[in-house]
C-alpha cells in the first residue's frame, strides 16, 4: 500500500459537488453557561439518513475551533444555503470571525440559533455521535424543518472543486 497524498485525495473528493450548509448550536460551557453564545460552522458533509425515524448526519473535524461545543451540544440546526449566501458560508468557515454580528436569527428548538434566511432549515436533537477518523459523525433526529426552497425556487449554493457554484 502506497502513502496517500491527502491534498490529492481532497482534490479527488472535490469532484463530487455538494450542497453547502451552516450548522448552528449554543455554547453552554463554563463562562457562557448563564448566557449561552451562538456558534456556527460551515459544513458540506451533510446527508439524509432515514425517514422513519427522521435522521440526518453531518460531520465535524476534530480540529475545528468549535468542535468541543458541538461535542457537548444536545441540539443543532442545519441551514441549507441558497446561491446568494456564499459570503455567509465563507464567514462561518473563518476562525475567530464574529458570525452573528450581521445576521438576523431567532431561537429555535432548545434555544439554538436559527437564521432568518435559508433555503431549508432542519432543527435536530443529537441521536448519536460516531468516531470517523479525523472527524466525528453526528446523527441528528429531525424535530422541526422549514423548506422555503419549495416556495421560492431559489437555487442552492453548491461547492465543487474548492469553489462555490450555483446551478446554471
Amino acid at each position: 500500500m502506497t502513502a496517500m497524498d491527502s491534498r490529492e485525495l481532497r482534490n479527488a473528493l472535490g469532484a463530487f459537488a455538494t450542497g453547502v450548509t451552516i450548522v448552528t448550536t449554543l455554547d453552554h460551557s463554563g463562562r457562557h453557561a448563564t448566557s449561552p453564545l451562538p456558534v456556527a460552522i460551515t459544513a458540506n458533509s451533510f446527508s439524509s439518513v432515514s425517514l422513519e425515524p427522521p435522521l440526518i448526519l453531518w460531520s465535524i473535524a476534530r480540529n475545528a475551533q468549535c468542535f468541543e461545543v458541538f461535542e457537548r451540544a444536545q441540539h443543532f440546526a442545519v441551514h441549507i444555503l441558497h446561491s446568494g449566501q456564499s459570503e455567509l458560508s465563507s464567514l462561518c468557515a473563518t476562525r475567530n470571525a464574529d458570525k452573528f454580528s450581521d445576521i438576523d436569527w431567532h431561537a429555535g428548538v432548545g434555544g439554538i440559533p436559527v437564521f432568518d434566511d435559508y433555503n431549508t432549515c432542519i432543527e435536530c436533537t443529537v441521536e448519536h455521535r460516531y468516531a470517523g477518523g479525523d472527524h466525528v459523525i453526528i446523527i441528528g433526529r429531525v424535530l422541526e424543518f422549514d423548506n422555503r426552497q419549495k416556495d421560492t425556487h431559489a437555487s442552492p449554493l453548491l461547492f465543487y472543486q474548492g469553489q462555490y457554484k450555483s446551478i446554471a
